[in-house]
């Protein structure tokens, strides 16, 4: 039916304009950039909205019989999101019919999730199981992006479905949890909004849930304080003073506090048993440049709270218990040393009274909870005494292994060439090759942070990386050559198709990496760009379930002492970024080319990135743009 529906657009409207479209490149004009768009140029831009409109809305109108209740509801808020601009009562239209899909999705989503737990649970199985997509916050982030009003009503509705699963939860702390857990969505659609850089929406959502110490709204604040760092300072300090009138806040508390002024991203906690919990959103990140009021400020209520008497051990009910207030103090005294000696004294006889309570080795041996973070690392020891240390106590051959693999990591992330030492120590030869790869991929990632072209295309055909990260590499490379370099991007591109050529065809691995070739060469070499995707097209027509949009490349280790997962962002592996160029180029033959995908997802992501492309900048006077691209 769709595809019935795109080649009614298509024929009505080729004989519209099919003297722009169907024709070859034009003739190089010199034109001023003073110069108005002419006549033509605007017929020839409502022409292409008039086909960008029509596709959506026939897209909007199959995706209510898509089975996939999951796909029905991306594409339906998705195409509300594109057509929002032209006709924002349709948008929202399509956003209710996207709550509705993702609401019934997300409610057998769980259902399943919990019948598979149970099952899992009577057979003796401990697996983990792997969350469900919340596609109710995917729909909510791009209608409150749009509509305000509309996002609170279907927060509240979210709020309100999550208070109706809970009732069978203790009826104590029934209200807390689901309170808890509506800050929590909240706070994440806000950080995602500002992640768009809607900072106003970002706050008027956020708001309601900053009066509570979180891992989300610690983040939160982070984030925003790069966006806006007189808004994210006067949210913090509204939370510090609700925070010190808070009877409930404790040590934690107090560590929460501490990474939005001393840590940023990264939020420690201490549980009662003198464990510690350490998550972190990105990589280190230096201490924001505070102003003194602010730290004072942080320093007096986190003291007040640290300060308060203990209550008896069978009485006390905090987050931390004893030990971990014990160890919130000795990880911040160096703080308070340093910008405030008289609070420091108080603390250092709190943690006296507390001594009694804390086991020996919390207050002798090394901890590296209490410094990571506040203290930089050449203050922690040498790496290599450490890991020494570890090795002189350790008895079997594979817990060595997991020794030499722990500090090659660390190494490495720390650009040391000592690296490579350790992994050679490693006996096992899995473990070692294992290793290396995970090893290999970190030191590509940094190599594509510093635009090293050099170093990514070494790494990418010396390297032990699969054939999807040497392709990644190889494109990531080929982009940042671009088109100052065009010979070499050229070259790049091909070693990295011949790379996708080697991934079985049966892997949608293979279509993910052709996609990326075709972004590449779609900039550099539109014959060739076009020629690629059509081999992108009989690749993802032969794997099922490809989808067109995972836009992530990642690396894992696993040894008996962690588990280590890197992702990196790849959003060339997306159809949507090589429909967006090629469209651009050829509004028509991007759309025969997409009607190619015997698949609802992949055909659906294809249409909208061709539609985005026209309505999102209004063309920006189309036949400006498509010259310049042309020539």
């Amino acid at each position: 039916m769709f595809r019935r529906q795109l080649l009614v657009v298509i024929v009505v409207t080729l004989s519209l304009f099919s003297s722009v479209f169907g024709q070859g490149p034009t003739p190089k004009t010199k034109t001023s950039k003073a110069t108005k768009p002419t006549a033509e140029a605007e017929a020839e831009a409502a022409q292409r909205r008039t086909v960008a409109i029509s596709l959506v809305t026939s897209l909007a109108d199959e995706a209510r019989t898509f089975k996939d209740l999951t796909r029905r509801a991306r594409v339906q808020a998705r195409a509300a999101d594109v057509l929002w601009d032209s006709d924002p009562d349709r948008g929202r239209e399509l956003f209710r019919r996207a709550w509705d899909a993702a609401s019934t999705a997300d409610d057998e989503a769980q259902k399943a999730r919990v019948d598979e737990a149970k099952r899992a649970s009577n057979e003796g199985n401990s697996n983990m199981f792997r969350s469900p997509p919340d596609l109710r916050g995917e729909v909510l982030r791009l209608a409150a992006k749009r509509d305000k009003t509309l996002g609170e009503e279907f927060l509240k509705a979210l709020d309100e479905a999550t208070a109706k699963e809970r009732e069978e939860a203790d009826s104590a702390r029934r209200n807390d949890l689901s309170q808890q857990l509506g800050a929590s969505r909240r706070l994440q659609l806000a950080r995602r909004l500002l992640q768009d850089g809607d900072v106003a929406r970002a706050m008027e959502f956020a708001a309601p849930a900053l009066n509570f110490v979180s891992i989300d709204s610690i983040f939160f604040l982070s984030e925003l304080r790069e966006k806006n760092a007189d808004l994210a300072d006067k949210a913090f300090g509204a939370l510090l003073a609700s925070t010190a009138n808070d009877p409930s806040s404790d040590a934690n508390t107090v560590s929460g506090l501490s990474s939005y002024v001393l840590t940023p991203f990264l939020y420690v906690t201490f549980m009662t048993d003198g464990g510690a919990n350490q998550s972190r959103s990105r990589g280190p990140t230096p201490a924001p440049d505070i102003a003194p009021a602010i730290r004072s400020s942080f320093l007096r209520v986190s003291a007040q709270i640290l300060m308060q008497p203990s209550p008896a051990p069978e009485q006390d009910q905090t987050t931390s218990g004893r030990l971990g207030k014990y160890l919130v103090i000795k990880r911040l005294l160096p703080v308070y040393e340093q910008y405030d000696p008289d609070l420091a004294a108080g603390l250092r006889t709190q943690m006296t009274a507390l001594t009694s309570y804390v086991p020996n080795e919390f207050q002798q041996g090394p901890n590296r909870a209490l410094t990571v973070g506040i203290q930089p690392e050449s203050a922690e020891g040498d790496l290599l005494e450490r890991m020494q240390d570890r090795l002189d106590h350790a008895g079997k051959t594979d817990e060595r292994d997991a020794i030499y693999a722990d500090y090659a990591v660390a190494l490495t992330g720390k650009g040391d060439p000592r690296a490579k030492d350790l992994i050679d120590k490693i006996e096992n030869a899995v473990m070692r090759k294992s290793v290396k790869a995970y090893t290999d991929f970190q030191l590509t990632e940094a190599a594509v942070r510093k635009k090293d072209i050099t170093e990514i295309t070494r790494l990418a055909r010396t390297g032990e990386l699969t054939s999807i990260q040497k392709v990644w590499a190889f494109t990531s490379a080929a982009q940042l050559a671009g088109t100052n370099e065009r010979s070499r991007a050229s070259d790049l591109l091909e070693e990295a198709l011949t790379e996708s050529r080697r991934i079985s065809g049966s892997d949608p691995d293979r279509v993910r990496a052709l996609t990326a070739v075709a972004t590449g060469l779609a900039q550099i070499d539109l014959v060739r760009g076009w020629e690629t995707l059509a081999e992108v097209i009989k690749a993802a027509n032969s794997v099922e379930g490809f989808t067109g949009e995972d836009s992530t490349i990642t690396a894992q280790l696993h040894t008996p002492q962690m588990i280590m997962l890197s992702n990196s962002n790849a959003p060339d592996f997306d159809l949507l970024a090589v429909f967006r160029l090629l469209s651009k180029v050829d509004l028509l033959r991007s759309v025969q080319v997409a009607k190619g995908f015997t698949g609802e997802a992949p055909r659906a992501v294809a249409t909208l990135a061709i539609a985005r492309s026209v309505l999102e900048k209004r063309e920006q006077v189309a036949a400006g743009v498509n010259n310049h691209i042309r020539r």
